[in-house]
């Protein structure tokens, strides 16, 4: 199904996006999580391209910190 097929590329996108901005920052996930205050499982889902509004906003933040606006 090509709307499935772009879906995935989107996510596969997003999360490669805001893997390179973590290199540049020299930071983990891990250390990301914990400066937003989140649960670490919910930066991973977020940063995988989870669609579910809680993802979405914390996605929002992860681009600001990251200076992806």
């Amino acid at each position: 199904m090509p709307i499935e097929e772009n879906l995935e590329n989107a996510k596969k996108q997003v999360e490669s996006s805001i893997k390179m901005a973590l290199l540049k920052k020299n930071m983990s996930q891990a250390q990301l999580a914990d400066l937003l205050g989140e649960n670490r499982t919910v930066v991973n889902l977020a940063i995988k391209g989870n669609t579910n509004p809680k993802a979405v906003q914390i996605r929002k933040k992860i681009y600001k910190v990251l200076g992806m606006e």
